[in-house]
């Protein structure tokens, strides 16, 4: 079996394994205690606490584990907005932000910035943002999705220019080197880089006003209230320093094997497109999406195969709404694919994923195959009727009859599906049809789309 799914998960660490044994010997007790034992578990908890202050790049002083990344993005959020309560309640998030940073700004007034076609946002529109009682803006290192890096060094110094700290979400990006920038609070995740899962932490430098919302704690500084989880907390803090000692190398690697996957999927599998930013980017991480594809039926078939890959696809997920990163971006969400290397993923199971992959996909479109609904309309061409039906059957649909009618002819198609609203205006694009916008038309939208060729 081949775990393409490090952006989720990344398989535990050797380093992790061996200092997670070795702490549950020696770190159980309690390292707020004066007596042998307690002593022995403050010794481990101030070496793991400076040994991930120094991969971070701040203080150890300024770093606090947390039990999971998400955690420490919920605490960064919200102490932040309460040590700067009398500024105001604004806060500035990117569109493309990891759900935990969007539901945690959901309790403020916040403002979301777009994202170009690549994913990557506009410092120039950060900036337009910030209004005077803005109090935080939050913008992540690299996207959980697609990949693509953020002008982190460059939003950090306007923000320092107009007083309002910056809080990244570093989840995917620890692993293979330091966040530029001068960051106000970081948040990690151990078990992105292959430490164990239950670990994250938070980094809040000194003169960034922070006033932890839960009940007070003598332990983490009152930031992280709790008993410290110290053998999950060694294993991750050595796993990181383990994994960036390999970092340059294994980034040199996969960034090769992931330009191969950019390069030959499009070439072996018609109507895909390959989204995120082509060079800055993550290095073991590439996403893409196939017309006329159900997402979890190609994700069902590549399991089979022996890949173990994930999806942003809405035909993938238990809400069924379009992934609000592919949305943001304004591509193509169907048959959606993310690809993301471990350390150690050898060249000879990329390639053989490069040959179970177009025929498994074209497998997965001759089952989605059923006749549309079509009626002719008046002096506007052709009516599809796809009221009901889930992506990516709407595309599908259109594809089947936009040949029936002529050259500057229309097809409008009908459906109550949110992600028609992205799927078909980049199947025009893809397809070098015309889309002409789309309108209310109970109970669904009518998406209008002229033929062009």
């Amino acid at each position: 079996m081949s775990y393409f799914d490090m952006a989720s998960a990344a398989p535990l660490h050797p380093v992790a394994r061996q200092a997670l044994l070795a702490a549950l010997d020696e770190g159980w007790a309690d390292p707020a205690r004066l007596y042998h034992e307690g002593r022995r578990a403050r010794l481990l908890l101030d070496a793991s606490r400076e040994t991930a202050a120094d991969a971070v790049g701040c203080r150890p002083d300024e770093l606090v584990f947390t039990p999971s990344g998400t955690r420490a993005l919920h605490d960064g959020v919200a102490g932040a907005m309460a040590g700067r309560r009398r500024t105001g309640r604004h806060v500035v998030v990117s569109a493309v932000e990891h759900s935990a940073v969007l539901h945690a700004a959901d309790a403020y007034d916040s403002t979301a910035v777009g994202v170009d076609r690549a994913g990557r946002v506009a410092p120039a529109d950060v900036t337009a943002a910030l209004r005077p009682d803005t109090a935080l803006v939050c913008l992540q290192s690299a996207n959980h999705e697609v990949g693509t890096v953020q002008p982190v060094a460059e939003v950090a110094e306007l923000c320092r220019t107009a007083g309002v700290p910056l809080l990244v979400d570093a989840a995917q990006s620890l692993a293979w080197g330091r966040v530029d920038g001068g960051w106000s609070l970081l948040a990690g995740s151990a078990h992105k880089w292959g430490g164990p899962p239950g670990v994250g932490l938070l980094a809040v430098r000194k003169g960034t006003r922070f006033a932890p919302r839960h009940p007070a704690d003598e332990r983490e500084s009152g930031r992280s209230p709790g008993f410290e989880n110290l053998p999950a907390i060694v294993a991750a803090a050595a796993s990181l320093r383990a994994v960036r000692e390999e970092a340059a190398r294994e980034a040199a690697r996969l960034s090769a094997l992931v330009d191969l996957i950019r390069t030959r999927v499009p070439e072996v599998v018609p109507d895909v497109e390959v989204v995120g930013h082509g060079t800055l980017r993550l290095p073991h991480l590439v996403t893409f999406s196939c017309l006329y594809v159900d997402g979890e039926a190609l994700l069902t078939a590549l399991d089979r195969a022996g890949f173990s890959v994930s999806s942003g696809s809405s035909c993938t997920s238990s809400t069924l709404t379009p992934s609000h990163v592919l949305k943001a971006m304004g591509v193509l969400s169907e048959g959606n694919v993310r690809v993301s290397l471990p350390p150690g993923t050898a060249e000879a199971d990329v390639a053989r994923f490069l040959d179970v992959l177009p025929p498994l996909v074209a497998e997965v479109r001759s089952h989605l195959g059923p006749p549309p609904a079509v009626t002719p309309a008046p002096g506007a061409g052709l009516v599809v009727d796809s009221l009901g039906k889930l992506c990516p059957i709407p595309v599908i649909e259109l594809a089947k009859v936009i040949g029936d009618v002529p050259v500057g002819g229309t097809v409008t198609v009908l459906s109550d599906d949110e992600a028609a609203a992205l799927d078909i205006p980049a199947w025009c694009s893809m397809r070098a049809q015309d889309y002409l916008g789309a309108t209310p038309a109970a109970p669904g939208t009518a998406y209008l789309v002229r033929r062009r060729t």
